[in-house]
């Protein structure tokens, strides 16, 4: 047996293990420390690496074993972790980003422009027709608005969409978003790879958000060639912040902020 030292960490809700390079089979270490019962439990297992292109690498495990090509909220905590004060680039498989640590415990990162934007088409899922939005973020996404939010069955509903036919092969996350005011939105996600709700969701506050812009009553940018909007975004974890821009019909200038926390530090026997 092997000492695998680790830090946990928590994102908003959105928990991880952070690790450096080194050990092999990363797809299985992950299923086994991700174990709530079995062992340290988490979300996802955040892997840093060293990379000739930013400066440091950042692989996703989720806790079923797959990788993701990126997490908005492992991007955060991965910022923290690496302890450096000023603008940092990290590697990713969805591409680089920049992030900051702007304050104690407090994490903005500069997220990608969204793409594949697809507003209100139905879907039959269990036997009844639905309205559904996709947005891709880094990682697929799809956002259905909803009222009576703590009332969605969201691990029934959220895995017949995340395994619907239309989101073949890869699948996709799932966001059930409820408008409060043209400022704040509440969401609770279904996350692929985890397979089940998730307290947090950074790729999904970003896509609920953007796509609550488009679909909101409150929309102030009609008329406008540019408007700027920051969003609060309501998770079961937290609250985090997303700014973009909307020039005309794309969205640009993306950006993602909340709290990021080590919560402890240990070794784990593997």
């Amino acid at each position: 047996m092997e000492r695998l030292n680790f830090t946990k960490m928590v994102g908003v809700g959105n928990d991880f293990i952070v690790i450096n390079a080194g050990p092999k089979e990363l797809s299985v270490l992950a299923k086994k420390i991700c174990d709530r019962q079995t062992g340290i439990g988490a979300d996802g297992v955040l892997v840093i690496e060293k990379s000739k292109m930013a400066d440091f690498r950042m692989r996703v495990f989720n806790a079923d074993g797959s990788e993701a090509e990126m997490c908005g909220n492992g991007l955060r905590c991965a910022v923290l972790f690496s302890g450096i004060k000023q603008k940092v680039k990290v590697e990713t498989k969805a591409g680089i980003y920049e992030g900051e640590i702007t304050g104690e415990d407090r994490v903005k990162v500069k997220m990608e422009e969204p793409k594949d934007m697809k507003l209100n088409f139905p879907l039959k899922v269990n036997g009844r027709k639905i309205k559904v939005n996709f947005i891709n973020t880094g990682v697929p996404h799809a956002v259905v608005f909803v009222e009576g939010l703590d009332k969605i069955a969201v691990d029934i509903i959220g895995s017949a969409i995340r395994y619907h036919d239309k989101f073949k092969p890869k699948g996709t996350n799932v966001n059930f978003v409820e408008i409060i005011d043209e400022d704040n939105i509440k969401i609770r996600t279904y996350e692929r790879g985890v397979e089940g709700e998730t307290l947090s969701c950074g790729t999904g506050s970003v896509a609920s958000a953007v796509i609550a812009n488009y679909k909101s009553p409150f929309d102030c940018s009609r008329g406008k060639q540019i408007t700027d909007s920051k969003i609060n975004v309501h998770t079961q974890g937290g609250v985090l912040k997303v700014e973009f821009k909307r020039v005309i019909s794309e969205v640009r200038d993306v950006y993602l902020e909340g709290e990021a926390k080590i919560v402890f530090e240990g070794g784990i026997y593997v």
